[in-house]
């Protein structure tokens, strides 16, 4: 071995040695104390199977991965809707609009603001009592009583969804303006001269080329989004009240490893998460690339 790859691999070691023990020695013993009762305390006894077993029947955990599904589904249909949009009349060029720039650092802003600032602010917006939101509704004549938005489980998911799609929806809709500004224009200028209407153009134009983009926005919304945690965890009182219903698969992992100490089972909802992203993530990609293929063969 020649002196200088000598040095190429010290320089790489530290990588390598960090990676291997916060990266891939935790993901490994997750893997080991899920076919364990291993509580935090004492010895791990192998129970094989068990907590798998134990997790395809948890009637906990399946409502939890539907209280997912929810959230996020509104989540990222809002979400997606908005960013295109909005992406339809900024690539419009008959509006001509100015001021992009700005529109997207706008746009972007509640994206830097930090969860646990979100969770405050629309804690105290939604306040049953004293929150603005029911004030103003109150005043304009749409209520007339308070309405407790967090402590009903229909209008406490929609409340999470409608947070998460005024955190999210300026992250998209920048990606997405990314991928119009990369469409020749060419395209657009065809279509003008041809007579399409707005709607043809961004339909037959946009949408399609922007396949690839949509992709990438979808499936890391989906892995974003079957990740939840945080603002359910900080809106209500840690368990996902009402009635179970802000009790997402992440929120009930933290709750079997930290307050009842199951982390053997935690740990085999960590890989039930894990096997669940994936199967979907396949089955999106698969479904907006397959399609394509098979187009193109019949071509």
């Amino acid at each position: 071995m020649s002196k200088v790859n000598r040095y190429g691999y010290l320089f790489i070691a530290p990588f390598w040695i960090v990676f291997l023990i916060f990266s891939i020695y935790p993901v490994a013993l997750t893997f080991y104390y899920s076919f364990t009762n291993y509580t935090g305390s004492g010895a791990a006894e192998i129970v094989g199977l068990a907590n798998y077993k134990r997790l395809i029947t948890d009637h906990y955990f399946i409502d939890a991965f539907f209280n997912t599904w929810k959230i996020w589904g509104v989540n990222f249909v809002l979400q997606m809707g908005l960013a295109l949009l909005l992406a339809m009349i900024f690539s419009d060029m008959r509006m001509k609009l100015r001021g992009l720039a700005f529109f997207r650092s706008i746009f972007y802003l509640p994206n830097l603001i930090t969860i646990s600032s979100v969770a405050l602010l629309f804690g105290i917006l939604l306040d049953w009592q004293h929150g603005s939101l029911n004030m103003m509704l109150m005043k304009i004549g749409l209520i007339s009583e308070p309405i407790n938005w967090l402590n009903e489980p229909a209008s406490a998911q929609i409340s999470v969804s409608l947070i998460l799609t005024w955190m999210w929806f300026g992250h998209s809709f920048i990606v997405v303006m990314a991928g119009v500004s990369g469409i020749s224009k060419d395209y657009y200028e065809a279509a003008l001269i041809d007579g399409a209407n707005r709607w043809q153009t961004f339909t037959r134009i946009t949408v399609p080329l922007l396949k690839p983009i949509l992709l990438y926005i979808m499936i890391t919304s989906l892995i974003g989004g079957l990740q939840l945690f945080d603002l359910p965890m900080l809106l209500t009182d840690g368990i996902g009240s009402p009635e179970g219903s802000l009790s997402t698969m992440v929120l009930y992992l933290y709750n079997q490893a930290f307050k009842y100490n199951n982390y053997g089972y935690a740990a085999a909802v960590a890989y039930g998460l894990f096997v669940i992203t994936l199967i979907f993530s396949l089955i999106v990609f698969k479904g907006m690339y397959g399609n394509q293929r098979k187009q193109q063969g019949q071509v």
